[in-house]
């Protein structure tokens, strides 16, 4: 990325924002000029900052050999008014709100992959949150050339995944997995990567990479959709999920799962949209309220009656509950940061707390992806504690409180081992942690 001329001298262009917010800190880049006459340097003075906060150009006083030691008498000069003393400008800020909700949800990931416990999703819906933040951040992004948002964010997810996606493969084709033509879905996440039923428990999450992908792709072009009406079109996009519920049935296979989803997390990512534009912002608190415990309050209802034909009102496996519930619940999440101006700045004064958020949202690809596998892993590794008579008298062995904890142990040797391929993809100096 350029950020100014090359030549001394020359004044500096309005250099774009780098991104503040993904992986890690964005920081803002400072260029000084030291323009010389003559080849006779001359001490420097400060003009100002341009519009963008950046650091303005400096210039320098001339003089010339030519001029007189004790110049003529005559009036004397005004006074020179003092120069504006020079502010850094400060780095790009995370938003602490935001890393806190995506390190909650990702915490709630992991324990529902651990218990299986059907209302977690009730309790915090990770996904509907996780899609309304990255909705969020797209609308953000999306200031600058499109193309070049979406090369960035397909260039940060694939990597990570193809690193991962390495070891599940090859772990399956040694256990007698034979891939078909469908093996390019683990180059291009564009619908469901295949898999035995032997990595099942690995793969089966991959359906949030794919869902992301997508929405990644459709972004540009929901995002000016959504700009011609703004509360409209977020009303709207709860209509797909109602149409692929009751009117048309999509088909059981890789298309039909991609469509579905996408209908069901549609709201929350246009609901990012109207974080990142101000249209949250003037809702009236009433009508935000009401319409928010309507949606949340459709979405439980319908999970508990329609349990026969799930076996379970887990909103993972009732996609129209899911969207209702949802849409409601993250819809009062987001309104009351755009309302209240929630900044989470008191709790980021507790440095170890807030030192686990940051590297949360910095590996949240790694640890999202090598979760199952470190829950898979600990089931073996409890057994061998099974030897050690010691372990046998005094550790909870049969306890999944206690699986959870190994399996939380192994996720931090894995975002150790692995997470450098996350700096790697967002072209930054690889770290064991950020």
């Amino acid at each position: 990325m350029s950020w100014g001329t090359d030549q001394p001298g020359h004044p500096q262009e309005h250099p774009q924002q780098p991104q503040g917010y993904g992986y890690g800190y964005g920081q803002q880049q400072q260029l000084y000029g030291q323009p010389q006459y003559g080849g006779t340097p001359y001490p420097q003075q400060y003009v100002g900052h341009d519009q963008q906060g950046y650091a303005g150009e400096y210039v320098q006083e001339q003089a010339s050999a030519d001029y007189p030691a004790h110049p003529a008498p005559g009036p004397e000069p005004e006074p020179e008014p003092a120069p504006v003393p020079y502010a850094p400008p400060k780095p790009a800020v995370r938003d602490r709100y935001f890393d806190t909700l995506r390190a909650v949800a990702l915490v709630r990931v992991v324990t529902y992959h651990t218990f299986g416990w059907a209302w977690a999703g009730m309790v915090f819906p990770s996904m509907g949150i996780m899609f309304a933040l990255a909705g969020t951040l797209m609308a953000m992004s999306l200031e600058r050339p499109a193309l070049k948002v979406i090369r960035s964010r397909i260039r940060r997810l694939l990597p990570p995944f193809w690193f991962w996606g390495f070891f599940v493969v090859v772990a399956m084709l040694i256990h007698d997995w034979m891939p078909g033509w469908q093996i390019v879905y683990w180059i291009v996440p564009l619908g469901d990567p295949p898999g035995n039923a032997w990595g099942e428990q690995a793969w089966e999450i991959l359906w949030y990479l794919r869902t992301y992908l997508w929405f990644v792709l459709l972004s540009p072009l929901l995002l000016r959709v959504f700009r011609l009406a703004p509360v409209t079109v977020l009303v709207l996009s709860l209509a797909p999920i109602l149409v692929v519920h009751f009117l048309w049935e999509p088909p059981d296979n890789r298309f039909g799962s991609a469509l579905t989803d996408l209908a069901t997390f549609l709201f929350c990512w246009i609901l990012g949209f109207a974080h990142r534009d101000g249209v949250l912002q003037r809702l009236k608190p009433f009508a935000v309220v009401v319409l928010s415990l309507a949606a949340i309050g459709y979405g439980g209802w319908y999970a508990f009656t329609h349990q026969a034909e799930t076996g379970s009102y887990d909103l993972d496996d009732i996609p129209l509950a899911q969207a209702f519930w949802s849409a409601g619940f993250v819809t009062l999440l987001m309104y009351a940061k755009a309302h209240f101006r929630i900044d989470f700045a008191g709790p980021a004064r507790f440095r170890r707390l807030d030192r686990i958020v940051t590297i949360f949202n910095a590996r949240a690809v790694t640890l999202y992806l090598w979760h199952e596998i470190a829950l898979i892993l600990a089931v073996p590794l409890i057994d061998r504690f099974w030897d050690v008579p010691a372990f046998e008298t005094y550790l909870p062995l049969e306890s999944q409180w206690f699986m959870f904890g190994i399996g939380w142990l192994l996720i931090a040797v894995f975002i150790l081992l692995c997470g450098w391929v996350e700096d790697v993809a967002a072209k930054k100096k690889p770290r064991l942690l950020p």
